[in-house]
């Protein structure tokens, strides 16, 4: 199989880390992005490295435009192309809707809604010249069922899966496939005290009685990412254990 470029956004750690191993282990070349964790994203590289794949560590606050922008073409140009854009970068903010500063609103949607935007629209241009692309963006089961501490967070994941939807339909001439995955608790450092502190009463929620591990949730994205999904566009995939159905 012909190598295909990755980009991660996010990938330092938890899913985003598990799915850049993931795609190199499928034959990727594989972009790590990071905000802070320079170390956390090195260590990515090597493991991807160890497997005989090309990686590159690269920094870039997605939330920023012009970053998100220049992230891109440093991905496509250190490694010869992009056919793959995972968005995957986020955070978590507990809140309470009388609390919420504006400030907290807009930065939430900067990173998990426009981002995705940026990162998508600059990623085009090489998927078009390739003849062939796959965008998979990571959203939440609170994009479903709304949160009572995070309205912000449940509102940016949600507009992940309207901007899916979108993209798929106006990118399937260029056979650019656009889907999202929308994953349920899984274990990652920024639900690790949640978890922590009532692993018992959300595993109890949980038909199948635990929680994700990242690399569940990383096969899921990299089969979206694959040619086996070639007829999959638009689709938001559940996987959360079975705590929500639609």
């Amino acid at each position: 199989m012909e190598e295909k470029v990755a980009l991660v956004t996010g990938a330092s750690r938890g899913i985003g880390a598990a799915t850049a191993i993931r795609l190199a282990r499928d034959g990727c070349a594989v972009a790590v992005n990071y905000l802070h964790d320079l170390k956390g994203a090195e260590a990515v590289v090597a493991k991807i490295r160890a497997l005989g794949q090309r990686a590159v560590a690269l920094q870039a606050d997605v939330g920023e435009p012009e970053q998100a922008r220049k992230l891109i073409q440093q991905a496509a140009e250190g490694l010869g192309g992009l056919q793959i854009l995972v968005n995957n970068a986020g955070y978590s903010q507990h809140a309470a809707i009388e609390g919420l500063k504006l400030e907290d609103w807009e930065r939430m949607l900067r990173i998990g809604l426009t981002a995705a935007f940026v990162c998508a629209q600059a990623a085009i241009p090489y998927m078009r010249e390739a003849g062939w692309g796959r965008i998979v963006n990571v959203a939440s089961l609170r994009a479903m069922t709304g949160s009572d501490h995070g309205a912000h967070y449940a509102s940016a994941k949600a507009g992940i899966i309207g901007l899916t939807k979108s993209l798929a339909l106006e990118l399937a001439k260029y056979k650019i496939t656009v889907n999202a995955v929308a994953p349920g608790y899984t274990r990652t450092e920024m639900t690790r005290e949640a978890l922590e502190k009532h692993s018992a009463e959300i595993a109890a929620k949980i038909p199948l009685g635990r929680p994700a591990e990242p690399e569940e949730i990383a096969a899921v994205i990299a089969f979206l990412a694959s040619d086996e999904a070639s007829y999959i566009t638009g689709e938001t995939i559940n996987a959360n254990g079975g705590i929500y159905m639609r």
